[in-house]
């Protein structure tokens, strides 16, 4: 199995790869995939404030922001009153107009981009996504379905990892875009996901609105008891290579494999630029 591995808002393929390291470096020790690492077309700075959080410059965005931040929305969660199940609490910053249409400019011309590092890179079946990446990834699980059920093109993509993530967005045949609930939907991402969190994540409410959307036969969750982060810590790292370690062989032998590596693992950006596949915006 092979992950391409999507960092969050304001992260870059060099810097997650560090942040991932521990625990790809556990996976990979032992032979249970390979990660390769991109990051969004659009080099962005962080907020004021958190100007030495994010880590080494060039800093990226999957999400065009110049026209507004549709992932925005997401970080007034930190502000709302507790007691709301994790749909209604996404319903009150969520709901995307229809008359806005960078809106779905932008959301789909960020799944586009990570469709085309796929259609690329023939080894990769699964997407590990984090914050702002795993919105993105969970978004691209449930196009590339609704892809296959237009086309008849095969599905790539066989498994998740979704750390800290949210729930996906969809475009509907009249060209808006909505965000999928499960109290609205049911099921909308019907592979295998593991989903990691932690308890005492600002924005946790949206973490179980995306495990609630998945299949929950075949969805595992890992709180690490942590922020929004990334855990790196030898215990979560363990019980996290645990998890995985029985869900990629699962997935392996219901697809007709074993469990294999590939030797091309790495990153898919040019230097420390944006991601080289990526063809650039025009101004």
């Amino acid at each position: 199995m092979q992950f391409l591995c999507l960092p969050g808002a304001f992260g870059s393929a060099k810097n997650f790869r560090v942040q991932l390291g521990p625990l790809a470096q556990e996976i990979e020790r032992r032979g249970l995939a390979s990660f390769v690492y991109t990051q969004g077309r659009h080099e962005v700075e962080p907020p004021k404030g958190w100007e030495n959080y994010f880590g080494a410059r060039p800093c990226y965005r999957f999400i065009d922001t110049r026209h507004g931040d549709v992932f925005d929305h997401l970080r007034r969660i930190i502000q709302m009153p507790r007691g709301l199940d994790a749909e209604d609490a996404m319903r009150m910053f969520q709901n995307l107009s229809t008359d806005e249409s960078w809106q779905k400019e932008v959301l789909t011309e960020a799944v586009d981009d990570v469709f085309n590092t796929i259609d690329e890179n023939p080894d990769v079946d699964a997407i590990l996504g984090y914050s702002e990446g795993a919105l993105i990834g969970a978004s691209l699980v449930v196009e590339e379905a609704m892809r296959a059920e237009r086309t008849g093109r095969p599905r790539r993509i066989k498994f998740a990892v979704f750390i800290s993530g949210s729930p996906p967005f969809k475009q509907l045949d009249d060209g808006s875009v909505i965000c999928l609930l499960a109290d609205e939907v049911g099921t909308a991402i019907d592979i295998p996901t593991l989903h990691i969190w932690g308890c005492d994540d600002a924005f946790l409410t949206s973490a179980v609105a995306l495990f609630n959307v998945c299949d929950p036969s075949k969805s595992e969750l890992f709180d690490h008891g942590l922020g929004h982060i990334v855990p790196r810590d030898a215990e979560n790292i363990r019980l996290i290579s645990d998890i995985l370690e029985d869900m990629i062989r699962k997935v392996e032998e219901e697809n007709g494999r074993g469990v294999e590596t590939s030797s091309n693992a790495g990153s898919l950006t040019d230097g420390d630029g944006p991601a080289g596949l990526f063809p650039q915006l025009e101004d």
